[in-house]
Protein backbone atom coordinates (compact mmCIF):
# COMPACT_ATOMS: atom_id res chain seq x y z
CA UNK A 1 0.00 0.00 0.00
CA UNK A 2 1.50 3.34 -1.30
CA UNK A 3 2.03 5.60 2.08
CA UNK A 4 0.25 8.97 2.41
CA UNK A 5 2.97 11.74 2.36
CA UNK A 6 0.41 14.91 3.68
CA UNK A 7 1.75 18.61 3.40
CA UNK A 8 3.61 20.83 1.12
CA UNK A 9 7.29 20.24 -0.05
CA UNK A 10 9.99 22.21 2.38
CA UNK A 11 10.83 24.86 -0.41
CA UNK A 12 7.61 26.52 -0.77
CA UNK A 13 6.25 25.48 3.27
CA UNK A 14 9.85 27.13 4.07
CA UNK A 15 9.25 30.28 2.46
CA UNK A 16 5.45 31.13 2.70
CA UNK A 17 4.34 32.15 6.15
CA UNK A 18 0.85 30.19 7.34
CA UNK A 19 -2.32 31.72 7.67
CA UNK A 20 -5.55 29.88 9.20
CA UNK A 21 -7.67 28.27 6.54
CA UNK A 22 -10.16 30.90 5.84
CA UNK A 23 -14.02 29.04 4.25
CA UNK A 24 -16.50 30.46 1.70
CA UNK A 25 -17.78 32.45 4.82
CA UNK A 26 -15.11 33.86 5.59
CA UNK A 27 -14.81 31.72 9.24
CA UNK A 28 -11.30 30.62 10.63
CA UNK A 29 -10.63 26.44 9.91
CA UNK A 30 -8.68 24.37 11.65
CA UNK A 31 -6.93 20.78 11.10
CA UNK A 32 -7.18 19.44 7.78
CA UNK A 33 -8.87 20.83 5.12
CA UNK A 34 -12.32 19.05 3.49
CA UNK A 35 -11.06 16.45 0.45
CA UNK A 36 -12.91 13.55 -0.85
CA UNK A 37 -13.23 10.18 0.96
CA UNK A 38 -12.00 11.67 4.06
CA UNK A 39 -8.38 11.84 2.70
CA UNK A 40 -6.50 15.04 2.96
CA UNK A 41 -6.55 17.95 0.70
CA UNK A 42 -3.09 17.61 -0.36
CA UNK A 43 -0.49 14.80 -0.70
CA UNK A 44 2.25 13.94 -2.73
CA UNK A 45 -0.40 13.87 -6.10
CA UNK A 46 0.79 15.85 -8.83
CA UNK A 47 4.72 15.66 -10.20
CA UNK A 48 5.45 19.40 -10.95
CA UNK A 49 9.31 19.82 -12.81
CA UNK A 50 11.87 21.57 -10.59
CA UNK A 51 11.99 24.39 -12.92
CA UNK A 52 8.22 24.98 -12.82
CA UNK A 53 8.19 24.72 -9.06
CA UNK A 54 11.00 27.31 -9.04
CA UNK A 55 8.84 29.90 -11.45
CA UNK A 56 6.41 29.95 -8.67
CA UNK A 57 9.31 30.44 -5.97
CA UNK A 58 10.74 33.04 -7.31
CA UNK A 59 7.47 34.98 -8.01
CA UNK A 60 6.89 34.44 -4.45
CA UNK A 61 9.92 36.12 -3.60
CA UNK A 62 9.65 39.24 -5.99
CA UNK A 63 6.43 40.08 -3.67
CA UNK A 64 5.57 41.23 -0.08
CA UNK A 65 3.08 39.58 1.85
CA UNK A 66 2.62 36.32 0.00
CA UNK A 67 0.38 34.03 2.62
CA UNK A 68 -0.26 30.35 2.49
CA UNK A 69 -4.00 29.76 3.01
CA UNK A 70 -6.91 26.53 2.43
CA UNK A 71 -9.59 28.61 0.65
CA UNK A 72 -12.72 26.94 -0.82
CA UNK A 73 -12.56 26.55 -4.58
CA UNK A 74 -15.89 28.18 -4.88
CA UNK A 75 -14.35 31.45 -4.03
CA UNK A 76 -11.72 30.84 -7.07
CA UNK A 77 -12.56 32.63 -10.15
CA UNK A 78 -10.00 31.60 -13.37
CA UNK A 79 -7.62 33.91 -14.73
CA UNK A 80 -9.35 35.82 -17.13
CA UNK A 81 -5.61 36.57 -19.32
CA UNK A 82 -4.73 32.72 -19.43
CA UNK A 83 -3.12 32.34 -22.30
CA UNK A 84 -3.79 28.62 -22.91
CA UNK A 85 -7.28 27.86 -24.06
CA UNK A 86 -6.92 24.10 -24.42
CA UNK A 87 -7.12 21.69 -21.73
CA UNK A 88 -6.11 17.89 -22.14
CA UNK A 89 -9.63 16.43 -20.73
CA UNK A 90 -7.49 13.11 -20.38
CA UNK A 91 -4.95 14.67 -18.53
CA UNK A 92 -7.14 16.47 -16.48
CA UNK A 93 -9.01 13.14 -15.46
CA UNK A 94 -5.86 11.45 -14.48
CA UNK A 95 -4.65 14.28 -12.54
CA UNK A 96 -8.20 14.13 -10.87
CA UNK A 97 -7.92 10.29 -9.87
CA UNK A 98 -4.45 10.97 -8.38
CA UNK A 99 -5.80 13.91 -6.49
CA UNK A 100 -8.47 11.46 -5.13
CA UNK A 101 -6.13 9.29 -4.25
CA UNK A 102 -3.22 11.21 -2.83
CA UNK A 103 -4.43 14.79 -2.10
CA UNK A 104 -3.25 18.10 -3.88
CA UNK A 105 0.91 18.49 -3.07
CA UNK A 106 2.15 21.56 -4.82
CA UNK A 107 -0.46 24.82 -3.94
CA UNK A 108 -2.23 27.09 -6.60
CA UNK A 109 -1.08 30.86 -6.58
CA UNK A 110 -4.35 33.34 -6.61
CA UNK A 111 -4.70 36.83 -5.49
CA UNK A 112 -7.50 38.40 -3.28
CA UNK A 113 -9.86 40.53 -5.50
CA UNK A 114 -12.55 41.58 -3.14
CA UNK A 115 -13.62 40.34 0.30
CA UNK A 116 -12.80 36.13 0.10
CA UNK A 117 -13.55 35.68 -3.62
CA UNK A 118 -10.08 35.07 -5.04
CA UNK A 119 -8.59 35.13 -8.86
CA UNK A 120 -6.02 32.42 -10.09
CA UNK A 121 -2.37 32.95 -11.10
CA UNK A 122 -0.83 29.81 -11.32
CA UNK A 123 -2.40 26.05 -11.46
CA UNK A 124 -5.18 26.40 -13.49
CA UNK A 125 -5.18 22.69 -14.42
CA UNK A 126 -4.85 21.39 -10.76
CA UNK A 127 -7.91 24.15 -9.49
CA UNK A 128 -9.96 22.17 -12.72
CA UNK A 129 -8.85 19.08 -11.59
CA UNK A 130 -9.44 19.34 -8.07
CA UNK A 131 -13.27 20.27 -8.80
CA UNK A 132 -13.37 17.37 -10.54
CA UNK A 133 -12.38 15.41 -7.49
CA UNK A 134 -14.98 16.88 -5.29
CA UNK A 135 -12.61 18.89 -2.63
CA UNK A 136 -14.17 21.52 -0.95
CA UNK A 137 -10.42 23.49 -0.04
CA UNK A 138 -7.64 23.91 -2.13
CA UNK A 139 -4.47 24.51 -0.50
CA UNK A 140 -3.26 28.43 -2.21
CA UNK A 141 -0.32 30.65 -2.09
CA UNK A 142 -2.55 34.25 -1.68
CA UNK A 143 -0.11 37.40 -3.35
CA UNK A 144 -0.73 41.08 -4.87
CA UNK A 145 -0.36 40.62 -8.31
CA UNK A 146 -0.67 43.84 -10.97
CA UNK A 147 -2.79 42.75 -14.01
CA UNK A 148 0.73 42.76 -16.06
CA UNK A 149 2.21 40.68 -13.44
CA UNK A 150 -0.84 38.08 -14.20
CA UNK A 151 -0.73 37.44 -17.74
CA UNK A 152 3.51 37.38 -17.68
CA UNK A 153 2.75 34.61 -14.38
CA UNK A 154 0.34 32.82 -16.36
CA UNK A 155 2.58 33.05 -19.26
CA UNK A 156 5.69 32.09 -17.33
CA UNK A 157 3.92 28.84 -16.08
CA UNK A 158 2.71 27.27 -19.01
CA UNK A 159 5.91 28.11 -21.05
CA UNK A 160 8.19 26.33 -18.44
CA UNK A 161 5.71 23.47 -18.52
CA UNK A 162 5.37 23.49 -22.22
CA UNK A 163 1.92 23.58 -22.75
CA UNK A 164 1.02 26.31 -24.56
CA UNK A 165 0.75 25.69 -28.79
CA UNK A 166 3.05 28.01 -30.36
CA UNK A 167 0.10 29.84 -31.60
CA UNK A 168 -1.22 30.82 -28.01
CA UNK A 169 1.96 31.57 -27.17
CA UNK A 170 2.50 33.89 -30.14
CA UNK A 171 -0.87 35.51 -29.18
CA UNK A 172 0.13 35.76 -25.19
CA UNK A 173 3.36 37.48 -26.61
CA UNK A 174 1.52 40.12 -28.64
CA UNK A 175 -1.37 40.41 -25.94
CA UNK A 176 1.92 41.78 -23.66
CA UNK A 177 3.02 43.69 -26.34
CA UNK A 178 -0.46 45.55 -27.09
CA UNK A 179 -1.56 46.02 -23.12
CA UNK A 180 1.17 46.88 -21.34
CA UNK A 181 2.92 48.82 -23.76
CA UNK A 182 6.13 46.87 -23.68
CA UNK A 183 8.68 46.56 -26.68
CA UNK A 184 10.51 43.09 -27.82
CA UNK A 185 13.72 43.50 -25.74
CA UNK A 186 11.37 44.80 -22.62
CA UNK A 187 9.26 41.49 -23.19
CA UNK A 188 12.19 39.48 -23.63
CA UNK A 189 13.96 40.44 -20.07
CA UNK A 190 11.00 39.95 -18.00
CA UNK A 191 10.01 36.88 -19.40
CA UNK A 192 13.41 35.54 -19.65
CA UNK A 193 13.28 34.87 -23.41
CA UNK A 194 15.97 36.13 -25.79
CA UNK A 195 14.49 38.91 -28.15
CA UNK A 196 14.81 36.87 -31.43
CA UNK A 197 12.83 33.96 -30.03
CA UNK A 198 9.84 36.19 -29.04
CA UNK A 199 9.99 37.66 -32.18
CA UNK A 200 9.86 34.70 -34.26
CA UNK A 201 7.28 33.02 -32.68
CA UNK A 202 4.86 36.75 -33.16
CA UNK A 203 5.71 36.34 -36.93
CA UNK A 204 3.01 33.29 -36.78
CA UNK A 205 0.26 35.40 -36.22
CA UNK A 206 1.00 36.31 -39.75
CA UNK A 207 0.06 33.20 -41.33
CA UNK A 208 -3.15 32.31 -43.05
CA UNK A 209 -6.04 31.48 -40.62
CA UNK A 210 -6.17 28.10 -42.31
CA UNK A 211 -2.47 27.56 -41.80
CA UNK A 212 -2.38 28.43 -38.21
CA UNK A 213 -5.09 26.68 -36.75
CA UNK A 214 -2.97 23.56 -38.17
CA UNK A 215 -0.28 24.91 -36.09
CA UNK A 216 -2.35 25.04 -33.33
CA UNK A 217 -4.17 21.56 -33.43
CA UNK A 218 -0.32 19.80 -34.11
CA UNK A 219 -0.85 18.85 -37.48
CA UNK A 220 2.10 21.73 -38.51
CA UNK A 221 5.34 22.63 -36.05
CA UNK A 222 6.41 25.95 -35.26
CA UNK A 223 9.58 24.85 -37.66
CA UNK A 224 7.19 24.15 -40.55
CA UNK A 225 5.77 27.52 -39.65
CA UNK A 226 8.50 29.59 -39.84
CA UNK A 227 9.76 27.89 -42.75
CA UNK A 228 6.50 29.04 -44.71
CA UNK A 229 6.92 32.83 -43.76
CA UNK A 230 9.72 32.88 -46.00
CA UNK A 231 7.23 32.84 -48.60
CA UNK A 232 5.73 35.92 -49.40
CA UNK A 233 2.35 34.82 -51.07
CA UNK A 234 -0.40 34.46 -48.21
CA UNK A 235 -1.70 31.33 -51.30
CA UNK A 236 1.39 29.91 -51.64
CA UNK A 237 2.09 29.72 -48.10
CA UNK A 238 -1.40 27.67 -47.66
CA UNK A 239 -0.56 25.45 -50.94
CA UNK A 240 2.77 24.26 -49.14
CA UNK A 241 0.69 23.78 -46.03
CA UNK A 242 -1.60 21.86 -47.73
CA UNK A 243 1.50 19.39 -49.21
CA UNK A 244 3.70 19.52 -46.08
CA UNK A 245 0.67 17.62 -44.29
CA UNK A 246 -0.45 15.47 -47.36
CA UNK A 247 3.28 13.99 -48.18
CA UNK A 248 4.36 14.42 -44.48
CA UNK A 249 7.48 16.74 -45.41
CA UNK A 250 9.75 17.28 -42.84
CA UNK A 251 11.21 21.23 -42.04
CA UNK A 252 14.29 20.68 -43.71
CA UNK A 253 12.20 19.61 -47.11
CA UNK A 254 10.07 22.66 -46.75
CA UNK A 255 12.93 24.31 -46.38
CA UNK A 256 13.87 23.37 -49.89
CA UNK A 257 10.62 23.52 -51.35
CA UNK A 258 10.82 27.25 -50.32
CA UNK A 259 13.61 27.82 -51.88
CA UNK A 260 12.87 26.17 -55.26
CA UNK A 261 9.42 28.48 -54.95
CA UNK A 262 11.09 31.89 -54.21
CA UNK A 263 13.99 30.89 -56.84
CA UNK A 264 10.75 30.93 -59.59
CA UNK A 265 11.01 34.32 -60.51
CA UNK A 266 8.93 35.80 -63.29
CA UNK A 267 11.46 36.12 -65.94
CA UNK A 268 11.23 39.78 -66.23
CA UNK A 269 13.12 39.98 -63.20
CA UNK A 270 15.62 37.63 -64.34
CA UNK A 271 16.83 39.87 -67.24
CA UNK A 272 18.83 42.90 -65.83
CA UNK A 273 21.85 44.76 -66.94
CA UNK A 274 23.59 43.46 -64.53
CA UNK A 275 23.31 39.38 -63.79
CA UNK A 276 23.34 38.75 -60.24
CA UNK A 277 24.64 35.54 -59.09
CA UNK A 278 21.95 33.16 -56.56
CA UNK A 279 22.89 30.85 -54.49
CA UNK A 280 21.34 28.66 -52.00
CA UNK A 281 23.53 30.21 -49.46
CA UNK A 282 22.11 34.03 -50.38
CA UNK A 283 18.52 32.91 -49.59
CA UNK A 284 19.17 31.10 -46.43
CA UNK A 285 21.33 33.91 -45.30
CA UNK A 286 18.76 36.34 -46.23
CA UNK A 287 15.95 34.59 -44.42
CA UNK A 288 18.44 34.39 -41.11
CA UNK A 289 18.96 38.40 -41.49
CA UNK A 290 15.38 38.52 -42.03
CA UNK A 291 14.44 36.59 -38.39
CA UNK A 292 16.84 38.72 -36.88
CA UNK A 293 15.83 42.42 -37.89
CA UNK A 294 11.85 40.81 -37.77
CA UNK A 295 12.33 42.71 -41.39
CA UNK A 296 12.70 42.20 -45.20
CA UNK A 297 15.98 41.98 -46.04
CA UNK A 298 17.49 41.12 -49.41
CA UNK A 299 21.23 39.47 -50.59
CA UNK A 300 22.57 39.95 -53.80
CA UNK A 301 25.83 39.00 -55.39
CA UNK A 302 27.54 40.42 -58.91
CA UNK A 303 30.62 39.43 -60.46
CA UNK A 304 32.89 41.03 -57.99
CA UNK A 305 30.26 42.89 -55.38
CA UNK A 306 26.97 42.64 -54.12
CA UNK A 307 24.54 44.27 -51.41
CA UNK A 308 22.16 43.84 -48.49
CA UNK A 309 18.87 45.70 -48.54
CA UNK A 310 17.12 46.17 -45.08
CA UNK A 311 14.04 47.09 -44.91
CA UNK A 312 12.12 49.29 -42.61
CA UNK A 313 8.45 50.50 -42.17
CA UNK A 314 8.64 53.72 -40.70
CA UNK A 315 11.63 55.82 -38.64
CA UNK A 316 10.75 54.13 -35.34
CA UNK A 317 11.60 50.89 -37.47
CA UNK A 318 14.76 52.25 -38.37
CA UNK A 319 15.83 53.73 -35.11
CA UNK A 320 15.36 50.12 -33.75
CA UNK A 321 17.20 47.78 -36.77
CA UNK A 322 20.17 50.85 -36.78
CA UNK A 323 20.39 50.44 -32.69
CA UNK A 324 20.72 46.58 -33.17
CA UNK A 325 23.91 46.93 -35.03
CA UNK A 326 25.55 50.21 -33.93
CA UNK A 327 23.59 49.69 -30.14
CA UNK A 328 23.13 53.01 -27.81
CA UNK A 329 25.40 55.05 -30.67
CA UNK A 330 22.27 54.92 -32.97
CA UNK A 331 19.76 56.55 -30.16
CA UNK A 332 18.46 59.73 -31.68
CA UNK A 333 17.97 59.25 -35.14
CA UNK A 334 14.78 60.82 -35.06
CA UNK A 335 16.04 64.53 -33.66
CA UNK A 336 19.22 65.06 -35.55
Amino acid sequence: MTERRGGLGRGIAALIPSAPPVGADGATMGGTTSGVRGGPAYGNSEPESSVSRETEDSAQGSVAGAVYKEIAIASITPNPKQPRQVFDEEALNELEHSIREFGLMQPIVVREIEGDEYELIMGERRWRASQLAGLEYIPAIVRETKDDALLRDALLENIHRVQLNPLEEAAAYQQLLDEFGVTHDELAERIGRSRPVITNTIRLLRLPLEVQRRVAVGVLSAGHARALLSLEDLGHQEDLAKRIVAEGLSVRATEEQVTLKKSEAPAKEKSSAKKQIQAPGFDRLADRLANHFDTKVKVSRGSRKGKIVIEYGSIDDLERIAEMILGKEARGINEE
